[in-house]
């Protein structure tokens, strides 16, 4: 059973760890350093956009981890890019303390409209080239990533327990500003429910799938991926902070709020 998450499992969580911490390190470097860092990454995002063509024909196990590790490294690009505020949205204020219903959602969807357009672009981008070929764990790997970062970011503004706004590099700290404190709101049952559904998904395929086939692999990394979204979501809520995990690649001054 376990045979069936190796070596999905070490690599997706490793990937999840490190990049995380990499983009951190990175957005928390001078600003001077900013503009060299997010092109040296646009030449690697280069190099996964041909690992992603190359992967579209392989259907073995390197087939599938190749295929993750460049949508991994094409998302890393967007939020790296938007965490140094290079791809945000028009609106770079704070939120008016008498914003309320549909207004405030306008309001903080405009702080981040670009990098979500542009994370859609590339999703349909991705699906452009790989449609009806052999491996499109790609499309797949950056589609759930996107799913489970639309659902983080819409919990966020309905209202969770555990903000993390320590994480805010501070040129973006005006999305604190439409971070909402609460013990519970309406969605996030149904994002931790369709989070375990599509871990109890992937999980059952991959278990199902012949053994050391891509497509276990394949399923093994979805699932896993999955199971990484449950967590954060799950930190949403916990008396927890998940920014503890990262603390080696922030600045003394944002590691003692974690």
């Amino acid at each position: 059973m376990i045979a069936a998450f190796w070596p999905a499992l070490p690599i997706v969580m490793l990937g999840w760890f490190v990049g995380t911490g990499a983009i951190l390190w990175l957005d928390r470097r001078p600003r001077s350093t900013h503009g060299g860092s997010l092109l040296a990454l646009t030449f690697l995002a280069g190099f996964a956009t041909f690992a992603v063509l190359w992967s579209t024909a392989v259907t073995d196990g390197a087939g599938a981890i190749v295929a993750f590790l460049a949508a991994l490294t094409l998302w890393g690009w967007h939020e790296t890019a938007f965490l140094m505020g290079f791809v945000t949205g028009p609106n770079r204020g704070h939120a008016a303390p008498d914003l309320r219903g549909f207004a405030r959602f306008r309001a903080a969807a405009a702080t981040l409209i670009h990098h979500e357009l542009a994370l859609a672009a590339t999703l349909v981008a991705l699906y452009a080239v790989s449609w009806n070929a052999a491996n499109m764990l790609a499309a797949h790997s950056f589609a759930l990533l996107f799913a489970l970062r639309l659902s983080s970011k819409l919990n966020i503004h309905l209202g969770v327990a555990n903000l993390s706004a320590e994480m805010l590099p501070d040129h973006l700290a005006y999305l604190g500003s439409y971070f909402r404190r609460r013990a519970m709101n309406p969605l996030f049952p149904l994002s931790i429910m369709g989070c375990a559904a599509l871990v109890w998904h992937f999980a059952t395929a991959a278990l199902a799938l012949p053994p050391g086939s891509g497509g276990q692999t394949a399923a093994a990394i979805l699932a896993t991926l999955s199971a990484l979204g449950l967590i954060e979501h799950l930190f949403l809520m916990l008396p927890i902070k998940d920014s503890a995990l990262w603390r080696w690649a922030m600045p003394r001054s944002a590691r003692s709020k974690t």
